[in-house]
């Protein structure tokens, strides 16, 4: 299947204090989160400064994938847009439907499968491709990489550096905490076919990031930036929940790893460096948050890699799981609640 572009889809984020409610607004549009809650969301952001890093982020990985892609042979012009936030999804396709892109092949800044993670950002490419006509490009999405060595070796390397932080802790009074963004229950259940697929591809990274690390200490799967009703069941144990429950166990050093995240999204700097921390900080616990792989080469080399895979069939697939991927999502996988 011949692809004549490459365009990266992403979050988006505000760059600046104004535009960080009409960015938030954007994030829950029609979903009847009161303004309050928004206001409380925005203080997150305006503690930076109003700028989320994740769209300077896309820019650097955008020039990093250029050189890589030149390097390898593969001419393709190179897009970016976001869901949320500019430079806006419907205005990069629009500019790719004006500049004679057929079918494009996309990155998405989300390694794993779930309604949010996934079906969102295909849903999100059909929307807008919906007012652009007959001539509108045709996007497919690159398959979950959450096992790829592009994407653990570079979480493994992090989290060695992490625990050398903590290297007057007694090692066996330590503990290593793999972090993701939770997400509603029901969300879980319908994630893939089969169901649980979120959580089943986050325990495969936390197992091949911890086996790579080759670090002999325990470790857990907790997650982290929980919002909406907190009648609405989501998956726990939150991190700041899971920290005071370690130190009531006698640990006294922890490390947390951000596998859910490919960079240091806002989450990771507020949920992790700033809330998580202070609660350590709070407990006497000695805490380190281990990076996030960001323009590693080796994740670059990753995006790379996985659009050769898919312009070649006969290309070699990099992987270190055991999980069934795939390069075009059934029917029905990964259902909004609202779909259900």
């Amino acid at each position: 299947m011949g692809y004549d572009a490459v365009v990266l889809v992403s979050f988006g984020g505000p760059e600046g204090p104004d535009d960080v409610l009409p960015f938030l607004r954007n994030v829950v549009r029609g979903r009847g989160v009161p303004e309050a809650r928004l206001a409380a969301v925005a203080e997150h952001y305006q503690y930076f400064g109003g700028i989320s890093p994740i769209n300077a982020q896309c820019r650097d990985l955008l020039a990093a994938l250029r050189t890589e892609l030149e390097a390898a042979g593969v001419s393709l012009p190179l897009y970016w847009g976001n869901r949320n936030w500019q430079p806006y999804l419907a205005d990069t396709l629009r500019t790719m439907r004006d500049d004679g892109v057929k079918r494009a092949l996309a990155f998405v800044t989300s390694p794993f499968g779930s309604y949010s993670s996934c079906r969102q950002y295909l849903d999100d490419i059909e929307a807008v491709r919906a007012p652009l006509g007959a001539d509108a490009p045709i996007v497919d999405k690159i398959r979950h990489y959450h096992d790829h060595p592009g994407y653990v070796r570079p979480h493994s390397d992090a989290v060695r550096a992490a625990f050398a932080t903590l290297s007057d802790v007694d090692p066996t009074a330590t503990r290593l905490a793999f972090t993701a963004h939770s997400i509603p229950s029901t969300m879980e259940a319908q994630s893939g076919p089969e169901g649980g697929r979120y959580s089943a591809q986050l325990r495969e990274t936390a197992t091949l990031v911890a086996d790579e690390a080759r670090l002999s200490l325990p470790w857990d799967l907790v997650w982290q930036s929980r919002s909406g009703a907190l009648t609405v069941p989501w998956l726990e144990p939150d991190i700041n929940d899971h920290l005071r429950a370690l130190a009531a166990s006698g640990v006294r050093g922890v490390v947390a790893s951000p596998i859910g995240f490919i960079s240091d999204h806002l989450e990771v700097l507020w949920d992790l460096d700033t809330e998580a921390a202070a609660t350590a900080e709070g407990l006497g616990l000695r805490f380190a948050r281990a990076a996030t792989p960001g323009n590693d080469p080796r994740f670059v080399a990753m995006v790379r890699d996985l659009v050769v895979e898919r312009l070649d069939p006969a290309a070699p697939r990099a992987r270190l799981g055991t999980l069934p991927v795939w390069d075009a999502c059934p029917p029905g996988c990964c259902l909004s609640r609202a779909s259900i």
